[in-house]
């Protein structure tokens, strides 16, 4: 029985070469590509795959939170982040999202498929290097709150229009954004949004 894969990436060259790598496999097969985080659950709905390989980066929905929802519906599936952004708060958010695996895109593709093996089995399997990075990188210090913030914030908009997209006062608005720059070490909410997506936070 060969395992059944879908892969999930927004660039059409790295999903094609990923699938081609994997389907040389002769215990693997790709049954299901998509190019949205939106289109993960109801491809795995009609496909059946036994693996789903999410990208991190991706329209519609990012991959950990296509992890999560494919938890939520589709739970006999599992998941495996294969991403080119090995930031260590994207691996502890993954894993929290219920993710099975996470692995780096430069990964050799004999190992590439041992995880996919080696997840399908039910083992967790994660990439050694940036699992010792999480350790020391610690759990992110922002909120959910000021996450929220911090994002909505990196779309350039004024504190009036992050008080409207996220319901909250305006006055509030600048405590969280105030708040974020001092836990980032930032000096302005730019920056600070950029730390917090270089460390992988939001």
């Amino acid at each position: 029985m060969s395992i059944r894969l879908l892969i999930a990436d927004d660039q059409a060259l790295v999903r094609g070469a990923l699938a081609a790598l994997l389907d040389l496999e002769p215990d693997l097969e790709v049954v299901a590509e998509v190019g949205r985080g939106d289109e993960v659950v109801e491809s795995a709905r009609t496909t059946k795959p036994d693996v789903a390989l999410l990208d991190v980066e991706m329209p519609g929905l990012d991959g950990i939170e296509a992890a999560a929802a494919l938890r939520a519906a589709v739970p006999g599936v599992r998941a495996l982040i294969v991403t080119t952004f090995g930031r260590p708060g994207y691996l502890r958010r993954a894993m929290e999202a219920g993710a099975a695996g996470f692995v780096v895109k430069d990964t050799p593709a004999a190992q590439l498929a041992d995880a996919v093996r080696r997840v399908h089995q039910g083992l967790r399997v994660v990439d050694p290097s940036l699992a010792a990075e999480t350790l020391v990188a610690g759990t992110s210090p922002l909120t959910a709150r000021e996450s929220d913030v911090l994002r909505s914030a990196r779309e350039g908009g004024t504190v009036a229009d992050i008080a409207r997209e996220l319901h909250l006062s305006e006055g509030t608005v600048r405590n969280h954004l105030s708040a974020a720059i001092g836990k980032t070490g930032a000096r302005t909410r730019a920056e600070a949004a950029r730390i917090a997506v270089d460390s992988g936070w939001l």
